[in-house]
């Protein structure tokens, strides 16, 4: 009799388990990463969601515009971030150095990116490349340019660029010291400096913008954002400045490359998703990542052989210049010294 009036309520329970059974499988094995960014959401979006869509995986993203580092250290072992994204190679070992990375060894993402845009001690990988580029006036007859050129004297009050502090532009003056040493690098600063239209100031649309406008007739910035301007909507004030101007890639004169930045990635210290990290990072140098990084972001893919969007080709070919990130970031103090004692921003 006891045994009677005890299997009722015995089955009871484990209907009621086995019917919960596929609501806490679907939520114990859903799997997740979390992103911390300094990248803009618009820029990324379109590439999380591709993620997604083939792999199940749910990409959790925060967006952290300043102090991604110092966010990290303070959240410690506790920190729930897997995959630490940001722009510029001085800001990606800026986390490295940091110590809230960790090595990944992957053989997918050693096939696919160059040694030379990776972490010899596999802490951190290039997602992109950003070539620093010259906006030259549409109807000036200019078929190369060397970033030297920007000091020549033919150019004085024709130069238009943003704040010489943007991290931007002391990679590219640390990577003129790195080629030429300190000495050559301050007398070109100072003759670029010489050669302004305008303060060192704004943002690199803005050189566009200027150029339309007469103010400058040359000018150093990103070639995605030409891309952006040149397919902007008709009528709309970024379609003009992208149609006001040509872009040429230049080179050093010693160093027959483009000095090119990145956008890049590493796996955090403490990720506690982090093969789903891995997997993100993976699916980030897959072809059909690479392919949304050239065609709706217009940046340079970091893998080889992907389809480049058409405005971003007629670019013409892209050389890198192949000395080492590591060694452009450790002359990075030395470049922000630089723009401060030659007075750039003044």
């Amino acid at each position: 009799m006891p045994i009677r009036l005890r299997a009722p309520s015995v089955v009871r329970r484990l209907s009621l388990l086995a019917a919960a059974l596929p609501l806490m499988a679907g939520t114990a094995l859903a799997a997740e990463v979390n992103l911390y960014t300094t990248r803009e959401p618009k820029l990324v979006e379109p590439l999380l969601s591709a993620f997604t869509q083939d792999t199940g995986v749910k990409v959790n993203t925060v967006f952290v515009k300043d102090g991604l580092l110092e966010r990290v250290r303070a959240e410690g072992a506790q920190s729930p971030a897997d995959v630490l994204m940001t722009v510029d190679i001085g800001n990606l070992l800026d986390l490295v150095d940091g110590g809230v990375t960790q090595p990944v060894d992957s053989a997918t993402l050693k096939a696919s990116i160059p040694a030379y845009l990776r972490g010899a001690d596999d802490q951190w990988f290039t997602l992109s490349l950003r070539d620093r580029v010259a906006y030259v006036a549409k109807d000036l007859d200019i078929k190369s340019f060397h970033y030297e050129d920007l000091a020549d004297p033919r150019w004085k009050g024709k130069v238009c660029i943003r704040s010489g502090q943007h991290p931007y532009n002391t990679a590219l003056i640390a990577a003129m010291i790195a080629h030429d040493g300190p000495e050559a690098a301050e007398q070109w600063l100072r003759g670029v400096k010489a050669n302004l239209a305008r303060p060192a100031a704004g943002g690199d649309r803005d050189v566009a913008r200027d150029i339309l406008g007469g103010i400058c007739d040359v000018g150093i910035a990103n070639a995605y954002y030409a891309g952006h301007m040149k397919n902007a909507a008709e009528g709309s004030d970024a379609r003009r400045w992208g149609d006001a101007i040509r872009v040429i890639r230049p080179t050093f004169k010693n160093a027959p490359g483009t000095h090119v930045n990145i956008s890049g990635a590493a796996v955090a210290r403490h990720a506690p998703n982090r093969a789903e990290a891995v997997r993100l990072l993976e699916y980030l140098i897959s072809d059909k990542a690479q392919t949304l990084y050239a065609q709706a972001n217009y940046e340079y893919p970091v893998k080889a052989g992907v389809m480049l969007d058409p405005t971003v080709a007629s670019f013409g070919l892209l050389r890198i210049d192949t000395l080492p990130l590591t060694e452009i970031a450790r002359h990075r103090k030395q470049a922000s010294e630089l723009v401060d004692r030659v007075g750039l921003n003044r």
